[in-house]
């Protein structure tokens, strides 16, 4: 069924939307759409941060007792 929309029905739907809604509420929607976005990525980068720092607090030192006294 959706399928067969093509650039023409998007175009009508999209404008349909802006009359709708119009260009104020629109524009507060993509605003808030791109915050949650940018807020999605730093929550993403944060978490791997975190695990990244949990490895290397597990990781341990193999060295030798004896090597480690000729620095």
């Amino acid at each position: 069924m959706l399928n067969n929309i093509g650039l023409p029905g998007l175009l009508l739907i999209a404008v349909v939307v802006l009359v709708l809604f119009g260009r104020g509420k629109i524009s507060n929607l993509m605003g808030e759409v791109g915050k949650g976005i940018t807020a999605f990525k730093k929550g993403v980068n944060d978490g791997s941060k975190e695990l990244e720092d949990e490895k290397a607090e597990k990781a341990q030192d193999v060295t030798p007792s004896d090597e480690k006294d000729k620095v």
